[in-house]
């Protein structure tokens, strides 16, 4: 398990789903764990910016703006970004092939780890049936998992206050529901398939704000989860060696007054 009392750098970061511009984005968390942790590549696997949520209604608050500006401060200095746009980025995808403050946007990219291990790189939207087919369900939908979020803010907000970590009501009703347990199967065997087809080792995914690490179809299936529920990334050491981190976990594990010195310090 890693440990946050001092930044450590990575060959690889990956991270999906932030979904700034929305107020379920934990922008804090996340901003806690760039501190902590630089790599020589860090990949934005989709659903960054939430342009459906800001085309709705206009949410964009300091901590958001920090977001972009430290992830183009660790471009500047050396780290090279890629960025796979999702659904909710989409707009992005008109930008295929082109540079902005040093991030790369690629529709898709196979990245090699340093055991030579082949990985697509993907969001994974195209292999969601309602998004590909059925738009505004997937809109109508999305309203409805905004207002999941809206009472796991809340949720958290009491869980803070006595002392607790965060924790993802959303995410645990989520998965208390057959339909989207089905859902999540179907979604990630589709996944695998389409590396295996590809013949790469693995594929690393966002989309389904579900964080994983397993073998399917002969391939690795690594989903690096989001910054709404789980707020995980996965990470590649310097021998290849690939890890899920839990940020939260990873937190609550150490002391506060060990927390409180490295907020001071930033």
């Amino acid at each position: 398990m890693s440990q946050p009392s001092e930044a450590k750098t990575y060959r690889s970061l990956f991270v999906s789903d932030l979904h700034l511009g929305t107020k379920g984005c934990q922008s804090e968390l996340f901003l806690d764990f760039l501190k902590h942790h630089d790599a020589e590549t860090i990949y934005l696997v989709g659903d960054i910016i939430d342009f459906w949520r800001l085309k709705r209604t206009w949410y964009w608050p300091q901590e958001h703006n920090d977001v972009i500006q430290k992830l183009l401060r660790k471009g500047r200095k050396g780290a090279k970004i890629v960025y796979v746009p999702g659904n909710h980025d989409e707009f992005l995808r008109e930008y295929i092939g082109t540079h902005f403050g040093g991030i790369e946007v690629v529709r898709r990219a196979v990245h090699t780890t340093a055991n030579d291990q082949r990985l697509l790189i993907i969001h994974g939207d195209e292999f969601d049936v309602v998004v590909r087919y059925a738009r505004w369900l997937a809109m109508l939908g999305d309203v409805g998992y905004s207002f999941a979020l809206f009472c796991n803010t809340h949720f958290n907000v009491v869980r803070r206050k006595l002392g607790f970590p965060y924790w993802s009501l959303s995410a645990w009703l989520k998965l208390k529901v057959k339909n989207a347990v089905n859902f999540i199967g179907e979604f990630e065997e589709a996944l695998a398939s389409e590396a295996a087809r590809l013949d790469v080792h693995g594929v690393v995914c966002g989309h389904i704000h579900h964080p994983a690490d397993r073998m399917m179809s002969g391939v690795r299936y690594l989903n690096c989860g989001d910054w709404v529920e789980s707020c995980t990334a996965l990470a590649e050491h310097e021998d290849g060696t690939l890890e899920l981190i839990h940020w939260p976990v990873v937190r609550a594990s150490q002391p506060v007054a060990d927390i409180e010195t490295a907020r001071a310090a930033a």
